[in-house]
């Protein structure tokens, strides 16, 4: 079996598929957007008509969450970068042992 190291890289795998599921939720909302759209004006039905303006609305406020998952999303990335950085100094000897 064979290990896969990559250096140089910590954090971007996180990083990457954060931007790659906001992408397929930002392409989900609007296919969901078009389809509500498309069904107000197929139907003439004033309870229908009603469920599809609430469910629309709540579609737009999605995309408010965006911005929360990228810095929650950074700060992930930011916080394995210092540990990573901390093991290493730890690893390198700079820093002497409490052994008195």
């Amino acid at each position: 079996m064979k290990l896969l190291k990559n250096k140089g890289v910590a954090g971007l795998t996180v990083l990457l598929s954060l931007i790659v599921m906001l992408f397929v939720i930002g392409l989900l909302v609007m296919i969901f957007a078009l389809m509500s759209g498309e069904l107000q004006g197929a139907t003439t039905d004033a309870t229908a008509i009603d469920v599809i303006n609430d469910t629309g609305t709540a579609l737009a406020s999605v995309t408010d969450w965006f911005d929360i998952f990228i810095v929650i999303g950074a700060m992930v990335v930011l916080i394995l970068l210092t540990v990573i950085i901390i093991t290493a100094i730890r690893s390198s000897g700079m820093i002497a042992g409490g052994s008195a």
